[in-house]
């Protein structure tokens, strides 16, 4: 935990879920320079922040927190945790949990904005969306300010604004971090999003070949399927019978799809932190399982809603980025968690890069792990619980 000064006071805020091995902080500059922007202390009066406050994409609840007391406003994110993150600052700072009205990408926005504040996200098709979904709500004299690092601010992120939103400008760079402005045009023709994209599988991927995928916008490899999945894929369990199933950080689903297609009788649950991820996953899911298998979707984090030694088997491709930041801790988080779920005897099956290490952390964890394929770029590594 870390405190933050701002003209609306001192915050003490935290990354969710708490990890005293973690050096992250919870805000970056860009926070730090949309909310100095928000008060005018950069040359610049304050903004206006009457009306209806969006806050698009706030990593950490840093900017919600920020704003809550005095404004109030309503936080749209993909990621759930992002969500917990903001009520845990909400209550760590003793501001009342419904000063923030928390939504996710696929809930409906609020009918009219006037102020909209947008953290420019990693993906430009989640800022695509997000930006389709929101300019109905957006009028004239809305105050559309974004903010990101000046490595994630490019121009085909000005062009996106410029052509659904309106014209737009960006501020000097400070700290490395820069600003979007942005003035609303109403006379923009407003289209729908071009998300979902659906695409099909490949003809090496077994069972699934020619199958149809859906993702939202904001997934993993939301436009074509990831090689490190497709290694996957070819590589994964020949299992029958009733057991309990984990897609552990689903994306699209496929692995999850993949398992309840080749064996009816398990039961799959779908777990992933994205909104997006889950739709996506459940989607494809519906589209291609058409027996009785059976099938749940939970966006959480991980298995900390899973019961102890209450599944078969875990499957898994844990992401090793946090945003922009590269760690391992997601990753721990994910194995831990595997192996307080699985049953005895129960197996943790888990694809990634070479370089990871990831068979140090499983052995360490289960006191074994058996490489079952590998090519010069990926393996996929088999954990049993004894």
């Amino acid at each position: 935990m870390n405190r933050l000064t701002t003209s609306w006071g001192e915050l003490d805020l935290a990354r969710f879920p708490e990890d005293p091995r973690e050096t992250l902080r919870a805000w970056d500059a860009a926070d730090e320079y949309l909310l100095r922007q928000l008060k005018g202390i950069d040359d610049a009066g304050p903004t206006d922040l009457s009306g209806t406050v969006v806050v698009v994409g706030d990593r950490w609840g840093c900017l919600a927190t920020s704003l809550a007391a005095a404004h109030r406003p309503v936080q749209i994110t993909d990621s759930f945790l992002g969500q917990e993150a903001t009520r845990a600052n909400l209550a760590r700072n003793g501001i009342d949990a419904d000063a923030v009205r928390l939504l996710s990408v696929r809930d409906l926005p609020p009918e009219r904005i006037d102020v909209l504040l947008i953290r420019v996200p990693k993906s430009l098709a989640l800022l695509e969306d997000q930006l389709h979904r929101l300019a109905p709500a957006v009028h004239a004299d809305t105050v559309v300010v974004g903010t990101g690092m000046v490595t994630e601010i490019h121009t085909s992120t000005l062009k996106l604004f410029e052509r659904i939103l309106g014209p737009t400008r960006t501020s000097l760079a400070v700290k490395k971090a820069r600003l979007i402005f942005c003035a609303p045009d109403p006379q923009l023709p407003r289209v729908p999003s071009p998300w979902p994209l659906r695409y099909s599988l490949p003809a090496d991927v077994g069972a699934l070949a020619g199958r149809t995928l859906t993702n939202h916008a904001g997934i993993f490899c939301a436009e074509r399927l990831d090689i490190g999945t497709r290694f996957f894929l070819r590589s994964l369990p020949e299992r029958s019978g009733p057991e309990r199933v984990v897609d552990l950080g689903c994306g699209n689903g496929v692995i999850g799809t993949a398992v309840a297609a080749a064996n009816p009788e398990a039961a799959v649950t779908f777990v992933d932190e994205s909104f997006a991820a889950v739709a996506s996953a459940e989607a494809t899911y519906r589209e291609n399982v058409t027996s009785d298998a059976k099938a749940e979707f939970v966006v959480g984090d991980g298995l900390s809603g899973v019961a102890d030694e209450s599944v078969d088997l875990v499957l898994n491709n844990p992401p090793f980025h946090s945003h922009q930041a590269t760690t391992d801790a997601t990753a721990r988080r994910m194995f831990g968690g595997a192996r307080r779920a699985l049953r005895s005897g129960g197996e943790l099956w888990v694809v990634g890069n070479r370089h990871l290490g990831y068979h140090v952390k499983l052995r360490r964890l289960f006191g074994n792990c058996e490489v079952v394929a590998s090519d010069p770029k990926f393996v996929v590594l088999r954990s049993v619980k004894k």
